[in-house]
């Protein structure tokens, strides 16, 4: 008996050996033929396993002789786009291989290369396999390729347009007064521990009423009068009746759980005993019921004939739905099931919640840092605005006016420095080789092969953007720095066209990424928001919810480093100017290199607890931004 069960021992380890050693010659044989640089792996980084023991297995790894391992380790650990930036593709070059015995991988941080990708959706489509965690809810616009996601896009995509535009604008300024009242409130010391949770809840109370028309509250604020009585049970901080938490509670637990949800099974989750899995099953249940309810609640309005059923996202994937003698009458073809519908949901609720909150948190967290930066970020909020009343703001007026200026110029500087996404995820066709075109050579990607578009890299190769030597380090450029006055400099020329591009309208917001008076990338070189048919539908509104952000707190408001640290306020009050600029040169360094360790769990945030303080204060009461760096 002992014997027959080593001798299936020894077979089942002498084929996978057979399958390890067959597996990486022919793979190595593949990246010879493509004629780029290679690099041998041991074990496929990407793979989840990979994933949890890489500080094992790389350890192990670093034991051989360092020519096996000098150049390809550091890009097996995990989150090393945002860790390591541009450094390895200075090292191995822009464009390269990582061979392993289960599959060739090609990173790049070459815009032309990631042009030609982004531009050929067929030839390059997104490893759905990669996102089938996001499908937990239903199938979706992300979760899907082919003619089914070409379904899920057009349908989506109709909620993407600029009249919902104005209304994300209106709706932004709403909620960023009420984040500002509910700071002054809050502390009277007008210190803010950490702007990630505030930014957060401005983000979700946003995409609550675009994504499905409810008016979420700030702490201390109560739901209107004349109010839906069915809509307060979603837009209420009271628990209803049949629930354990709040509608938004739910949003945001699912979203904070989320990745306890996404990789542990669901068997594990609705019984292991444990707090955090406990919290999890709660919030995922009340969410999928909440979810249920309103989707019955859309049914209900649309067969009523309630023609504002389709103002908000959810309202629109409803009536695309069930409006089907319409959806004849116009030759619809696409009808999203129930699940469906909740499944892209839940994606507009992903995509448009954490990414966007972080963009503003970030963007925060360096114009205290950079108090001649948020000068100008006032001096123009001045020029466009005044000091009237952001409710009288008119998009379609201010919006361009806005985008062209500092307000565009330093959203378009933190997402080019923090990205959402540190890496965008891409094959090779499984039907077909490919081609791409490198300075001019040719080189044929095999079948098959998974692509990483390196998003924090190319958007800081010097060789692809205009730069100058760093105020802020030794280096001989300012690419790893937050500098929005790059924005303002002359746009490089471009001249690369790519064959057999896509041409068809996907739907979705067409216009450009950055504001046309200001830099224009050159195209791969700058792709926060991907590119391509792919591309993030919500990006336009992504953008105007920053802008009116900012808009709002910068008219009246300063925001500065916490030094309470280091200095009282009685000390700060004793201190030369040299004093102060010392002093605070030190707690915005400290800033800086908090920002540089964020990390990517889902999105780009600060993790582990880590925060920056700051201090809001009304403007003419600064005691450093209104002439540190002047």
């Amino acid at each position: 008996m002992i014997s027959s069960i080593l001798v299936v021992f020894g077979v089942v380890a002498a084929w996978s050996v057979y399958k390890v050693v067959f597996g990486l010659r022919s793979h190595i044989a593949l990246a010879k033929s493509t004629g780029l640089p290679y690099y041998i792996v041991p074990l496929d980084p990407i793979n989840s396993f990979a994933q949890l023991t890489a500080p094992v297995w790389i350890g192990i790894w670093k034991l051989f002789p360092k020519k096996y391992w000098e150049n390809a380790a550091d890009l097996c650990a995990p989150d090393w786009q945002y860790a390591k930036l541009h450094e390895p593709f200075q090292k191995n070059g822009e464009t390269f291989l990582l061979v392993t015995p289960r599959r060739l991988r090609l990173i790049t941080d070459n815009a032309e290369v990631i042009h030609q990708i982004t531009s050929r959706r067929d030839a390059f489509p997104k490893p759905t396999e990669q996102y089938t965690i996001l499908s937990m809810f239903g199938e979706n616009v992300v979760t899907t390729e082919g003619a089914l996601w070409r379904m899920h896009r057009k349908v989506t995509s109709a909620s993407f347009n600029e009249r919902n535009s104005a209304l994300v604008f209106k709706v932004a300024i709403e909620q960023a007064e009420g984040m500002v009242d509910y700071w002054m409130r809050r502390d009277t010391t007008n210190n803010i521990k950490s702007m990630e949770e505030d930014t957060m809840t401005l983000a979700l109370n946003i995409i609550g009423y675009v994504g499905f028309g409810l008016r979420l509250l700030w702490p201390g604020q109560m739901v209107s009068a004349g109010t839906d009585p069915r809509m307060t049970k979603y837009t209420s901080l009271d628990v209803p009746t049949g629930h354990t938490v709040s509608f938004k509670e739910s949003i945001a637990g699912t979203l904070k759980y989320l990745l306890v949800l996404l990789i542990t099974p669901r068997v594990i989750i609705n019984n292991l005993p444990i707090k955090t899995m406990s919290l999890a099953r709660e919030m995922r249940d009340n969410y999928v019921k909440y979810m249920n309810e309103f989707l019955r609640d859309k049914v209900e309005d649309i067969r009523q004939g309630d023609k504002e059923v389709g103002m908000d996202i959810m309202g629109s994937l409803v009536a695309t739905s069930y409006q089907e003698e319409e959806a004849k009458a116009k030759g619809t073809k696409g009808k999203l099931k129930d699940s469906e519908i909740i499944g892209n949901a839940f994606i507009m609720f992903l995509a448009g919640h954490e990414t966007t909150a972080n963009v503003i948190h970030f963007t925060l967290l360096e114009l205290a840092n950079n108090p001649a930066a948020q000068r100008r970020l006032q001096k123009d909020i001045d020029a466009i605005l005044g000091d009237t009343d952001p409710s009288t703001w008119d998009y379609g007026e201010k919006i361009n006016a806005m985008m062209a200026s500092m307000m565009g110029a330093c959203m378009n500087e933190t997402l080019r420095v923090m990205p959402p996404v540190v890496e965008i995820p891409k094959m090779v066709s499984r039907n077909q080789d490919q081609v791409v075109v490198i300075d001019g050579e040719k080189h044929m990607l095999p079948r098959g092969m998974y692509v990483g578009l390196t998003v924090p890299a190319v958007q800081r190769n010097p060789r692809f953007w205009p730069t100058k030597s760093s105020e802020i380090s030794n280096s001989p450029h300012d690419l790893d720095d937050w500098v929005p006055e790059r924005w303002f400099r002359a746009s490089l020329t471009d001249t690369q066209s790519v064959e057999g591009a896509d041409t068809e309208d996907f739907g979705g917001y067409a216009g450009p990424d950055t504001s046309a008076q200001l830099y224009r990338p050159i195209p791969g070189s700058y792709i926060p928001f991907s590119d391509g048919a792919r591309s993030c539908l919500g990006r336009r509104i992504a953008q105007v919810e920053i802008i009116a952000a900012l808009a709002v707190i910068f008219q009246k408001y300063s925001i500065e480093n916490v030094v309470d640290e280091l200095a009282s306020d009685e000390e700060v009050e004793r201190m030369t100017r040299e004093e102060k600029a010392e002093l605070y040169r030190k707690v915005t360094q400290s800033s800086r290199q908090t920002l540089r360790h964020a990390s990517s769990l889902i999105t780009l945030k600060l993790n582990s607890g880590a925060y920056v303080p700051v201090r809001l204060v009304k403007r003419g009461e600064e005691r450093f931004v209104n002439w540190i760096g002047s």
